[in-house]
């Protein structure tokens, strides 16, 4: 640690000033969208806010479509219900999950038991038709936030009611889905209702809501046959089909096998509770949130394409189609069950004239989480053998309490936080995959991180200019973590155990900001460092040796902390009925975690998670607000952004230097525009444009069909009808053209959505 960064953190911690999101006159100062309320999260760096009006114009089946339409950003939602949807902010790979901070209300829902499509945000604890605003910052710009801002931070704040009131709102939707032999019309709905109370001369408020989701989503997957050695003959058979283009299951890129079946899709039923309590006294403040998910995944119906002479279908064993024989396998049946809550308190209170402390705690328990599959086609039909996989107890506790105030140009601010992130996993033999009755043990994992922080900033008001200058401490630990599985010998029937060493790793990161504002003209430097620290998944996914042993090749114990430094230049300038923001930004990251195949600390080539030496990100981005532009009542929101990242150095793997990181496309452009027809109806039209990326980091990968990340071209349209001032109506289609996108799995095709919405 350099004595440059210690004088600076010394002194941050005796002068330290906090973002000020509002100007004078109370205008947020360089936020795109909405700007009635202010931002809920510090906007350093470029940062969006939306509201009402942006979600007028979004199909929203989840809470995370709110955002579809955000300036170089996306979501990697496969499905309507897809518990998968990992946000994506610039240069961000659609797998990094631990390089975006999300919250809800300002509590942590961010699942950072991994880094993977795997441990997405828990987006399924928030309803669409319960948000007041979504506002998301692009980039570690201030030290408020851990290093898992690195991507970018979003936060969803749920309405808190002024009066009495209520609501409830049904959603349809229906998708016709066509993908070589698999066509059928999958169809879904939702449910969801509220009630408000706010006391009449009083400072409590409370929230109840509820939703209840059904849907479901085309296949994700496809079998490819596999050649057959020998010279037995397989059972005749016809339908499988030929993708020229298509990858094999784990080796995309090379050359197809005749696709014979698809994964079956996806039966998903969500419900959600949350309960809101708000007290807003003439001195303390308050808010507490309770929210409760269940979440139920099936998958008994995988498409065979296969058929033998007499009809029936074939989806397993030995078989001869296309002159060869083949070997079919894969395709089989499962089911998931979650059981999931968060519970969050927020306090603020003053404690002089100048000086306030806001107090936020909170825990994410996964209570329940078993995931049955069967051993094989034949096995789920019949009810045969399986495995389960039992997640618990896995959770996570956050909490922070920071002091701030304002003495005259000066807004000084210092905090400290923690978080502790638990998991445990144990996988099952089970006689019949449909129950856990007869379960055996086979393996386990296990492990704890823990991140311990201090932060302190500060900022200066001198006319048009505005100084903000901080730093982050961040103690890291990994513990408690290990192995399982059945002994053999003299351990024979026993659990064998196996532990990996404690982890610590420090770092300190400086923050700077400068913004200057003349008139509607507005311009703002952000310079930042940031450091991610390995979740408990990279660590300690491992695997043992037939002894109990580590297996030395199956992970990497030294595995080191992603470090980042961020530039990014804003320029904005309002004309009136539009309003131009211009952004350069910059991002170099050392030891970037990330899973492919190379050699790893022992020098043999495998595919786990490992340090890249350095990558390195730029790009621009171009955003446009008009309100009435040529047309009463036509507002248009666009942004396009273009994005050049690159692996400058990677020693485990040097084919991938100087080669455009994986799933990070080239041009990426979103855009809204609404249209007033009257003042009851409204039209909107979406667009999302993404260029194809290189689906591997060699740059090897690139197609459009499954198995790789293609490009994206979707246009949207909506129509929103308020027939009372209680009822409204609303009718929409998304990926009208039926534009068929991947993400190595496939993205919705043309989807049709009917809403209806009462509020009291």
């Amino acid at each position: 640690m350099s004595v440059s960064r210690i004088a600076l953190a010394a002194a941050l911690l005796i002068a330290a000033i906090p973002a000020h999101a509002e100007d004078d006159e109370g205008k947020v100062i360089l936020v795109v969208g909405q700007v009635d309320a202010p931002i809920s999260i510090e906007p350093r760096g470029l940062s969006v806010s939306l509201g009402d009006e942006q979600f007028a114009g979004v199909n929203a089946q989840n809470v995370e479509d709110l955002m579809k339409y955000a300036p170089d950003f996306f979501v990697r939602k496969r499905y309507a219900g897809d518990s998968n949807g990992v946000p994506g902010f610039r240069g961000t790979h659609s797998s990094q999950s631990s390089r975006a901070l999300v919250m809800v209300d300002g509590f942590v829902v961010s699942n950072f038991l991994g880094n993977s499509f795997g441990f997405a945000p828990k987006w399924g604890v928030v309803g669409s038709g319960e948000v007041e605003q979504f506002d998301i910052v692009y980039g570690p710009y201030s030290s408020r936030y851990s290093g898992n801002s690195m991507g970018g931070i979003v936060n969803i704040t749920t309405r808190s009611p002024e009066r009495t009131e209520a609501f409830a709102t049904v959603q349809g939707f229906a998708q016709p889905y066509e993908q070589y032999g698999t066509g059928e019309t999958y169809l879904g709905w939702s449910g969801e209702a509220g009630l408000g109370w706010r006391q009449q001369d009083g400072p409590w408020s409370m929230r109840l809501s509820g939703r209840h989701f059904q849907n479901e989503g085309q296949p994700m997957s496809w079998y490819g046959l596999s050649p057959a050695t020998g010279t037995a003959p397989g059972i005749p058979v016809t339908g499988a089909v030929i993708d020229a283009g298509q990858a094999i299951p784990n080796a995309p890129g090379t050359a197809s096998n005749p696709i014979f079946a698809a994964q079956s899709p996806a039966a998903i039923t969500q419900d959600q509770g949350k309960l809101r309590i708000g007290y807003d006294g003439s001195v303390v403040t308050g808010e507490a949130l309770f929210a409760y998910w269940h979440n139920l995944d099936r998958q008994y119906a995988p498409d065979c394409y296969l058929q033998d002479d007499a009809g029936q279908p074939v989806c397993d064993g030995r078989v001869t189609t296309l002159g060869a024989t083949w070997n079919a396998s894969g395709a089989r049946w499962s089911r998931t069950v979650r059981d999931e809550y968060l519970a969050g308190l927020k306090l603020a209170a003053p404690l002089s004239d100048a000086v306030t402390a806001t107090l936020n705690v909170s825990t994410y328990q996964i209570a329940r989480s078993d995931g049955f599959t069967s051993a094989s086609y034949a096995a789920g039909e019949n009810d045969g053998p399986g495995t389960l996989a039992r997640q618990g107890p896995s959770n996570w506790y956050t909490g922070e309490l920071a002091l701030e105030g304002r003495w005259g140009d000066f807004e000084l601010a210092a905090g400290t936080s923690g978080n502790l992130y638990r998991t445990d996993l144990t996988n099952y033999a089970v006689p019949s995959w449909r129950s856990d009755a007869g379960a055996a043990f086979s393996t386990q994992t296990f492990g704890k991180t823990r991140l311990l922080s201090g932060w302190a900033e500060g900022r200066y008001f001198a006319n048009e200019w505005t100084f903000t200058l901080g730093a982050r401490y961040e103690d890291w630990r990994a513990f408690d973590g290990g192995l399982g599985r059945l002994g053999t010998g003299a351990q024979a029937g026993q659990r064998v155990f196996n532990a990996y060493e404690t982890r610590g790793e420090k770092a300190l990161d400086p923050k700077l900001s400068v913004e200057w504002r003349s008139g509607a003209t507005s311009a703002q430097l952000s310079l930042a460092e940031a450091t991610r620290f390995p979740t408990v998944g990279e660590l300690f996914q491992g695997s043992l040796n037939g002894d109990g042993s580590f297996n030395p090749d199956s992970f990497d114990p030294n595995l080191r902390p992603e470090r980042s430094h961020d530039a990014n230049l804003l320029l904005a300038h309002d004309f009136g009925t539009i309003k131009f923001t211009g952004s350069l930004f910059w991002q170099r990251v050392e030891d970037t975690i990330f899973s492919f195949v190379g050699f790893n600390q022992n020098g043999v080539t495998t595919a786990a998670y490992k340090n890249i030496d350095l990558t390195r990100q730029y790009g621009a981005e171009l955003i446009a607000e008009a309100r009435d532009v040529g047309l009463e009542g036509l507002d248009i929101d666009a942004n396009a952004a273009w994005i050049d990242s690159e692996t400058l150095r990677n020693d485990s793997a040097p084919a991938a230097e100087g080669v455009q990181f994986p799933r990070i496309p080239r041009w990426r452009v979103n855009a809204n525009a609404r249209y007033a027809i009257t003042p009851a109806v409204l039209a909107s039209v979406g667009l999302r444009y993404a260029s194809r990326p290189n689906t591997d980091l060699f740059g090897l990968q690139r197609g459009d069909t499954f198995g790789y990340t293609s490009e994206l071209f979707a246009l949207d349209a909506r129509v929103n009808w308020r027939a009372t001032e209680n009822f409204r109506f609303s009718a929409g289609v998304d990926n009208i053209t039926n534009n068929k996108a991947w993400v190595y799995h496939p993205y919705p095709q043309r989807s049709f959505m009917i809403e209806a919405g009462w509020t009291l």
